[in-house]
């Protein structure tokens, strides 16, 4: 009885405290989450489920990957869809290492700088058919499931049939994000046929179908993905594009094909992370932290100026080097392993002024050169770490007819620069910014995790990675912690950086270390979003744990 009163009498006292917490750090938004056999954690409940649902059907962490993708395609289409691109990380128990995926799709072969230019147009727009790049999400998909899948590729796509059929409530934070895009997309055409059924904007509770995604998941699901690329929908897509103004053919979506490439790597204080190499942008978080790595992180605290003006100016610098040199390396010679070499690192924090917040960096002289993320964990011991975009949310506002999706706008990351490595060209991949990461220690896997969300992601990474080995957070922890956003660099599309941009703070860290940071030169905007997303699994001692960003709809859930 006595222990009775013992725990009744903490409880009361930090609920008079203000704490609803006993354990953790107080920004932690709720426990970590653990499980023995399996773990998925994605950006949406019914995501995770349908996750966790293949686990325990037998289905191995691929089979559940595509199936909780599918899902999110349809109940977060502002940050995904089978319009747009997937990246992948893929640790296989049998062969013991690391698989990565590249199935971003390239510009259509008849688009140039040419053609844009004689527009009148002086860079690529947002919207429209113009940015529009091949999808390669849907062929992704079906590479993993070549190389890798258990279950039969058709049963992977039951869940998110029945719910685009039957309908589900719409979550908070896509509620939001639904209401933005209506209001930038509803003129378009097929927008509101597809999103904003009886011409009203989607609000959170309500019951949404989407019948035509229903029916292009069934013919995704019995053709393998054929129908997609070469099949009545890859007939829809090029004919509707081209109506809108578009260059596309039915041979830049049959030709297309996804890239298995090798993950690439630094050693961070005893831990392998790794990133994809480019067209991608993870090698940033790399080569921050490489440059990290010779400062003395964990002596200045998590929150101090002194910590975020490291990491603010080391941002920086590397975003330099992602605005001149990260490309396609099919049409590049992209010297991604002086960039991401500790020698490399080393001569460049020495541009780093403890002392006040830089204007502008060169990029090094190397010549001689809104997303989803989720991540599943299963029983044998397979481990995914996947993202998947349309980019700017929703994407390009271009709905092919009675398809369910909206394709991306990729394309308006190219470079009209015909120097620019990023430079357009028909049949060349973007620049892009969607990237999966992981990490390992002595040659098995510790961590697969993701932080989405556009120029942040790489900044994101490197946090968590801080975050989680220099000032010990647990995996929950490391992504509720207040995060730091540097906005401002030079862009892979030519824009450069304009009086050393701004820093975005989150609500958690104190006023007296902003006070600092505004006396080292640094213009502060407050909490303005932006921050991105984390999901992530980490394998310890047997056990699976699983986190989720309270900043999303989303879930942990294993068993």
């Amino acid at each position: 009885m006595k222990y009775y009163f013992l725990i009744l009498s903490i409880f009361i006292t930090s609920y008079i405290s203000g704490y609803d917490r006993i354990t953790g750090l107080d920004f932690a938004s709720r426990s970590e989450v653990l499980a023995s056999n399996g773990m998925a954690a994605t950006s949406h409940p019914l995501a995770t489920q349908t996750a966790v649902s293949i686990l325990k059907n037998g289905g191995n962490a691929i089979d559940a990957a595509i199936a909780a993708n599918a899902v999110l395609g349809l109940v977060e289409p502002t940050g995904c869809g089978i319009g747009g691109d997937l990246f992948a990380i893929i640790w296989s128990s049998d062969k013991k290492k690391l698989y990565g995926l590249n199935s971003s799709g390239p510009a259509p072969m008849k688009l140039s700088i040419d053609e844009i230019t004689k527009k009148g147009l002086d860079k690529i727009p947002a919207y429209g058919p113009l940015p529009v790049t091949v999808p390669g999400a849907v062929a992704g998909w079906t590479e993993l499931h070549k190389k890798f899948g258990l279950m039969e590729f058709n049963l992977l796509f039951k869940d998110a049939i029945n719910y685009a059929e039957k309908g589900f409530p719409v979550s908070e934070v896509v509620a939001y994000y639904l209401g933005l895009s209506s209001n930038n997309f509803k003129n378009y055409p097929n927008f509101k046929e597809t999103w904003m059924p009886d011409n009203k904007i989607l609000k959170k509770g309500d019951i949404f179908k989407n019948p035509h995604l229903a029916n292009t998941y069934k013919k995704i699901a019995q053709s393998y993905g054929s129908e997609f690329y070469q099949g009545d929908i890859a007939n829809e897509i090029v004919s509707f594009i081209n109506s809108q103004g578009g260059y596309f053919t039915i041979e830049d979506l049959k030709n297309f094909k996804p890239e298995w490439i090798e993950p690439v790597s630094v050693n961070y204080r005893g831990y392998d992370v790794w990133e994809l190499p480019p067209n991608g942008q993870g090698i940033a978080a790399l080569q921050m932290l490489n440059i990290l790595e010779n400062f003395d992180i964990k002596k200045l605290g998590f929150g101090t100026s002194e910590y975020i003006h490291l990491f603010a100016e080391t941002k920086k610098i590397v975003y330099e080097d992602r605005a001149l040199y990260y490309a396609d390396p099919n049409f590049s010679d992209i010297p991604v392993s002086k960039l991401i070499s500790k020698e490399y690192a080393k001569n460049r924090l020495n541009l780093i002024d403890p002392n006040k917040s830089s204007i502008k960096f060169d990029a090094g002289n190397l010549e001689n050169g809104d997303t989803i993320y989720l991540t599943v964990a299963d029983q044998f011991g397979n481990m995914v770490s996947l993202i998947q975009s349309n980019y700017r949310g929703m994407g390009s506002g271009m709905v092919p007819n009675k398809l369910g999706f909206m394709l991306q706008d990729r394309g308006e990351m190219f470079s009209l620069d015909r120097n620019h490595k990023n430079s357009l060209l028909g049949g060349k991949r973007p620049f892009h910014t969607i990237i999966p990461a992981f990490i390992s220690k002595d040659g098995n896997p510790l961590v697969s995790f993701g932080l989405m969300g556009g120029a942040m992601q790489p900044q994101g990474h490197a946090q968590i990675v801080i975050n989680l080995i220099d000032f010990k957070m647990n995996l929950q922890e490391a992504g509720d912690a207040p995060r730091i956003r540097h906005i401002g660099s030079s862009q892979p599309t030519g824009e450069k950086m304009i009086d050393g941009g701004y820093l975005s703070l989150e609500k958690g860290i104190p006023s007296e270390e902003i006070n600092k940071l505004k006396k080292l030169g640094h213009k502060i905007q407050y909490d303005l979003g932006g921050f991105g997303g984390y999901q992530a699994i980490m394998i310890k001692d047997g056990v699976y744990i699983g986190a989720s960003d309270s900043r999303k709809d989303g879930q942990a859930s294993g068993y």
